[in-house]
């Protein structure tokens, strides 16, 4: 009996010890099958996370930010501990005892699943286990998916520290709202740096690995705090907070920025404007569209926050301005249906979605708003962000009357006389309060409408090319195209100095007399006969009075003479075009360009001749803070020296290239201030410093320009509609472009100051007759006098005449329009012909393309 006792026991022994050697090899051989050809885990020591590039201006400040998944990167020794041990005790309380894999939770979880027939499937993975399957495997619910993260997780284990582990996680997690990792989370939901949070928001951030999606603070806020409140249970139970602090931390209220409890990261940052979205166009083509989204750069603009605001108000001022005076109502387009506007609620809601845009302010706010209702005279309106007063906000009659409306047909109705005639019930416009210029107390409300006519506009320091401010039109979120970068556009008069800069370089001067008479030239399109804008012509003309009255008939002849090849040439060399067509049309800018471009030529002639590259961005450093870009490559000799005594400034050295010479750029400086003193802009443009610049319009107005620099900042602008159609007879680069300049220099000048442009050795003064270009005694005075700046050991010849080899037919005068007391002059060709004694510039507009 004990015999078979001890047999039967022996047997069930035996076959227990083969069933576990049995099961052993066969998870073994499972293992091993899994195992064999799974991704690998070393990778992760280097782990670089996606995350989010920022855009910081001159002062420091924050200005944009740019990524694919919304990540702030925070080392583990920069997580608090009240942070790791909230996930800990959420996630993985045993995370710092187990091998990566814990036993008992797998095999809780899995008799939990027989006991409920498959109905209440949790979950079992520890921390490590999530962090493979976030890296290197996929989401789904296999058995395959499980058996290989286990394996990767005891591999990383022996890898990786805790800590490192516990970093990778907390940096890769998503917690919702486009927030991966907690240090983002913080910001997201409390606008908090990890080290702010409180047990129970750090509780609330543990909660969101479970079901992101779904648990939101608002939403789902019940079912939030539930979960908050077992998290902090568990950080009780494990420890990590006592019994005190647990009954006061479940206790509080489910605060959040989605509840508007606390104000939201976004809001301390200024609107996206064209500004940073030309750095991110700019960046993606130097680094590529995924590094620039995922590296964690950290780009220093050369943005001045304040200038920036001032461009913006210059362009939208003149914009509007111009716009107003047509008198065309055409409003946003959109409308909102009349089932929306039966309350308060209804029409908020709906006019929170509309698309216009809210980044504009000109003499205040731009508020969105819907027509709500339509009186006898006046309407009724709804205004985003404005509490409903007790007799509701109006729009009144005669705020109408400025406008008419283009009917469907396209043809325009009467000028309004009630609201009625402007607006339908439903209609989104945009309006801003109007104030009292005394006191600032409010008026009524008034309608606005972003302009059809559009513009850019760009300031930059001629010595650096660092672009302090850019609008690339009258409102990002209503176009985001960059009429300063992107629009191409023909330039008209304002490149006609780069025709006077090729004939300054190759021995002519602003003293060389020039005739200004009727062309005409055989093209395979037919006979073109330039002219200049006044419809006249003046005779023989000193180039200096030939840009600053913006003669097209002097420049054609000019450029004939000095060789378009030649002409084009200096325009590609200082970056305007990058192969400029050699025709004579295009010495009048009929080939098209950016302002960019434009702008930072116009730099070269302020600097002396020097080339400078524009750039938005002063530096760039990647996620670990190491300069990987800096714009500014020019050597400062003593910044380092312990011998430079406070308040002196240290020697820099430049190595830039010469474009052009310093005496022809000082000379063409002092032809285009001319151009400012007394020529086409002289109306408009008046700074308390030296001044320089040229006027631009094209064919029908266009394209009206102006770029004008002074010792220090050169600046642009451009307008016309995006479709080019004409602006109308009053529109001229002085009329619309200059007062623009004007405005925004004027608080630059004040801001960075100016001073005389410096003139450069190698040369000596004349006194000329600006009129009709003779040598003038050293000791004359008056209006007529310049004093003209010549190169050493040239010797003006103030008797010669150039026509640009043109023959002059004998229906072709050489002058019209011009008073008695003619004389005969001697011609290039030989013939002679009578001029007045000087000049009668009458009435001249900017000049242009024609």
């Amino acid at each position: 009996m004990i015999r078979f006792v001890l047999s039967f026991f022996g047997a069930i022994f035996t076959l227990v010890t083969l069933g576990i050697a049995v099961l052993a090899l066969s998870i073994g051989a499972v293992f091993w099958i899994y195992g064999r050809d799974l991704p690998s885990h070393e990778s992760l020591a280097n782990y670089k996370p996606a995350t989010i590039s920022r855009i910081y201006s001159g002062e420091g400040h924050m200005i944009d930010e740019f990524a694919k998944e919304r990540r702030l990167f925070a080392p583990a020794d920069e997580i608090p501990e009240l942070v790791k041990q909230a996930f800990i005790s959420a996630e993985d309380k045993n995370f710092y005892t187990h091998a990566g894999y814990d036993t008992r939770g797998i095999a809780a979880a899995a008799f939990e699943a027989v006991k409920s027939r498959g109905q209440n499937v949790r979950g079992a993975s520890t921390i490590t286990q999530q962090v493979m399957k976030n890296f290197l495997l996929s989401a789904d619910r296999k058995i395959e998916r499980k058996i290989k993260e286990i394996i990767l997780a005891a591999r990383l284990e022996e890898t990786l520290d805790k800590e490192q582990i516990l970093e990778l996680y907390m940096n890769e997690i998503f917690l919702g709202q486009n927030s991966y990792g907690v240090a983002a989370a913080s910001q997201t939901y409390f606008n908090k740096t990890l080290a702010e949070l409180t047990p129970h928001e750090a509780a609330m951030l543990a909660a969101m690995p479970q079901a992101p999606s779904k648990y939101h603070p608002v939403l789902a806020k019940e079912r939030v705090t539930q979960r908050r409140d077992y998290v902090l249970r568990e950080m009780k139970e494990n420890g990590y907070i006592d019994q005190a602090t647990y009954e006061y931390e479940v206790q509080q209220p489910l605060r959040s920025v989605q509840n508007g409890d606390f104000e939201g990261f976004r809001t301390s940052l200024p609107p996206r404007d064209y500004f940073t979205e030309e750095i991110r166009r700019q960046l993606k083509d130097d680094f590529g569209d995924g590094e620039f989204f995922t590296g964690g750069f950290t780009v220093r603009a050369t943005i001045d926050e304040e200038m920036q605001t001032v461009a913006a108000e210059s362009l939208r001022r003149q914009l509007e301005r111009y716009d107003r005076g047509r008198g065309i109502w055409h409003g946003t387009e959109d409308n909102i249906p009349a089932e929306s506007l039966t309350d308060e609620a209804s029409w908020r809601e709906a006019l929170r979605g509309a698309d216009v845009p809210r980044d504009v302010v000109l003499n205040g706010q731009w508020y969105p708003a819907v027509v709500l209702e339509m009186g006898a005279q006046d309407a009724r309106i709804g205004i985003e962000g404005v509490d409903e007063d007790a007799d509701g906000h109006w729009i009144v009659a005669k705020d109408v009357q400025w406008a008419r409306k283009r009917n469907r047909d396209g043809t325009l109705g009467r000028k309004a006389q009630v609201a009625d005639d402007l607006l339908d019930v439903g209609d989104v416009v945009l309006v801003r309060a109007m104030t009292n210029d005394d006191d600032g107390s409010f008026i009524r409300w008034t309608l606005r409408q972003v302009s059809d006519v559009q513009g850019g506009f760009m300031a930059m320091d001629v010595n650096t090319g660092r672009v302090l401010a850019m609008q690339g039109g009258f409102s990002y979120q209503d176009s985001v195209f960059n009429r300063a970068t992107q629009a191409q556009r023909q330039p008209g008069s304002s490149f006609k100095p780069f025709v006077y800069a090729a004939a300054l370089d190759s021995g002519y001067s602003p003293a060389t007399i020039v005739v200004d008479a009727p062309i005409e030239v055989n093209t395979p399109q037919g006979l073109w006969r330039p002219r200049n804008s006044s419809n006249k012509f003046y005779g023989p003309t000193p180039l200096r009075t030939g840009i600053e009255q913006s003669r097209n008939l002097m420049t054609i002849r000019l450029a004939q003479e000095v060789g378009m090849y030649t002409v084009a040439n200096y325009a590609e060399k200082f970056g305007v075009y990058d192969d400029m067509g050699p025709y004579l049309a295009n010495a009048l800018g009929s080939e098209e360009t950016t302002l960019y471009k434009m702008v930072a030529a116009y730099a070269m002639f302020a600097n002396g001749g020097e080339r400078v590259e524009p750039t938005l961005v002063d530096r760039i450093q990647d996620r670990y803070g190491k300069t990987i870009y800096r714009h500014d490559q020019r050597d400062c000799v003593d910044c380092n020296s312990a011998a430079l005594q406070p308040g002196s400034t240290p020697r820099i050295v430049s190595d830039r290239e010469r474009v052009m010479d310093a005496v022809t750029a000082y000379q063409l400086t002092s032809m285009m201030k001319g151009v400012v003193d007394r020529g086409t802009a002289s109306g408009v443009v008046k700074l308390p410093v030296p001044t320089a610049g040229k006027t631009g319009t094209t064919n029908e107005a266009r394209d009206v320009w102006f770029i004008g620099f002074t010792s220090n900042i050169v600046a642009g602008c451009y307008i016309g509609y995006d479709r080019p159609r004409p602006l109308g007879r009053s529109a001229y680069g002085s009329s619309l472009c200059g007062p623009v300049f004007q405005s925004f220099m004027t608080e630059a000048t004040e801001k960075y100051g100016g001073g005389p442009f410096e003139v450069p050795p190698g040369g000596y003064f004349i006194k000329i007759d600006r009129f009709t270009g003779g040598r003038l005694p050293d000791s004359a005075s008056g209006p007529n006098v310049v004093a003209e700046y010549f190169r050493d050991g040239t010797h003006p010849d103030f008797g010669r005449t150039y026509d640009g080899g043109f023959a002059m037919g004998s229906n072709l005068p050489l002058v019209e329009g011009v008073g008695g007391g003619g004389r005969q002059v001697k011609t290039s060709t030989g013939g002679t012909a009578v001029v007045g004694p000087k000049a009668n510039f009458g009435t001249v507009s900017s000049g242009g393309l024609y």
